[in-house]
């Protein structure tokens, strides 16, 4: 807790020479560049609290920056998350409500048979793409897209590296790459590439406005770094649960590209056009790197799992500074919607957080997840969840200011958390506090009905109960 404050306190100290005042009249179509990091924890970067990690180009965009302490993902893993971002719409839209298959773990320890689940999102919806380019923009999305086969149908016209890909594949980082992208030379690195091409795309699009969307693979598995960062961070010491040197290599490669991105747009003096925004697609996996004080990671629905980096420039409109009000990516479109003054007739679930950045006056509002699927362990020692077998079993949650209200639908288990004074949600405060557990839940059951969130019910005939036990049991017996 004391490197949350810490951290915080120096972002506050950066504030002050890094902007003047911001303008009244705001750019009527300013570019924007999306960078998302996949599988990157909350506190994997130097201006988050890591001591392990090396990130100066972020840590300066820090300081230039507004910094959303409590941003979350719209999911706890990949293809949700992204797909709600991009659509800016629950799961009960686009039906992805996790990556395929929806029934992961022993059959025989799942109660209830998971709800469907869609591999894509539709090609009616209407997406970021969409929204871009029927408003001018020209858009480009370079790596990872994993919610369809083409991001071309969806409104992008360059795309390099996007497909279904989860992930680059065995020794994928290094070319030759086993996703849709040819190397230009022998053994180039998949993140240098993909940074290259974009610069590409900045580079071509100046005179109008543009849409760059670039979803790294990195910082996802497999973990492959560049030797030589590999061998600087073998000899730096870490700390408990981040002290992995390839990964840490990673990470500093795509600081790396960052920097290399945001240096193209100051030297073509867009950076006054453009709005920047950084996040990560959900939290990081706890095996890998530990995201304290935050509980559990990737595929959790406790804070470890879904509060995510973000912070946003844009030079001399968004004053730098820390944000604490709480945020979502489905926020996003609205949010370029209404800074574009775009009257497009799209239905979004988001908010926009436009008058944040600008420093008026928001109301802050509740945050909602639903999970109607299985997420087996990745590893039970570290994971940090209900229990050992699973990351997470078929649930809700709400966020309402302090509070967290997680529900479970096999036990209907409730736990109540005060993220204010227990972000790590060690103390189940669901008994003690039986008025503020009822209310929550009352919101959270009529939030399911009015966005008609499926509650899975029939019963899992292969469940063996006995079964279960014991492997609990044995699996807690080997932790």
């Amino acid at each position: 807790m004391k490197k949350y404050i810490i951290v915080s306190l120096l972002l506050l100290a950066g504030v002050k020479s890094s902007f003047g005042q911001h303008k009244t009249q705001l750019p009527s179509k300013p570019n924007v560049v999306l960078i998302n990091v996949d599988d990157l924890g909350w506190t994997d970067l130097g201006f988050m609290g890591s001591e392990y990690y090396e990130t100066p180009n972020l840590d300066k965009l820090s300081t230039e920056s507004k910094v959303f302490m409590h941003a979350y993902a719209s999911a706890s893993n990949c293809a949700p998350s992204r797909a709600s971002m991009i659509t800016g719409r629950y799961p009960m839209t686009h039906g992805i409500y996790t990556v395929d298959p929806a029934d992961r773990g022993d059959k025989r320890t799942r109660q209830l048979m998971a709800s469907a689940n869609a591999k894509s999102i539709q090609d009616s919806q209407y997406t970021l793409g969409k929204f871009f380019k029927d408003n001018g923009y020209r858009t480009g999305v370079f790596g990872k897209w994993h919610i369809s086969d083409d991001p071309a149908i969806h409104g992008f016209d360059v795309n390099i590296g996007g497909n279904h890909s989860g992930n680059p594949g065995k020794d994928g980082y290094f070319s030759p790459y086993n996703i849709n992208l040819k190397a230009k030379t022998a053994g180039e690195y998949l993140t240098d590439r993909l940074t290259d091409e974009a610069i590409d795309f900045v580079k071509s699009s100046v005179g109008r406005p543009f849409f760059l969307y670039l979803p790294f693979y990195t910082v996802h598995s497999p973990l492959q770094g560049k030797a030589d960062l590999v061998e600087k961070y073998k000899n730096k010491e870490g700390g408990k649960g981040q002290n992995n040197p390839v990964y840490a290599a990673m990470i500093e490669s795509m600081d790396q590209n960052v920097g290399r991105l945001l240096a193209v747009l100051d030297n073509l003096n867009l950076a006054d056009d453009t709005m920047i925004i950084f996040t990560s697609d959900n939290g990081g996996i706890r095996a890998t790197s530990y995201q304290d004080p935050l509980r559990a990671g990737k595929g959790s629905y406790y804070e470890g799992g879904i509060r995510v980096p973000l912070l946003v420039k844009w030079q001399n409109q968004v004053k730098a500074g820390v944000e604490n009000i709480a945020v979502t990516q489905m926020d996003f479109y609205p949010t370029f919607k209404e800074l574009i003054a775009s009257s497009a007739d799209v239905k979004l679930d988001g908010v926009s957080f436009l008058p944040v950045l600008l420093d008026k006056k928001s109301k802050a509002r509740d945050l909602f997840w639903h999970f109607p699927i299985y997420l087996e362990a990745y590893n039970p020692k570290e994971d940090g969840s209900r229990d050992p077998l699973f990351r997470t079993r078929p649930g809700s949650v709400i966020l309402s200011g302090k509070w967290k209200l997680h529900q479970y639908f096999e036990d209907g288990g409730l736990e109540l958390y005060d993220l204010e004074n227990d972000p790590s949600e060690s103390i189940n405060m669901a008994v003690s506090n039986p008025n503020k557990t009822a209310e929550l839940l009352k919101k959270l059951e009529a939030w399911r009905s009015k966005f008609g969130a499926p509650i899975p019910t029939i019963k899992n005939p292969d469940y063996d109960a006995a079964y279960e036990k014991e492997a609990i049991e044995k699996t807690t017996g080997l932790l």
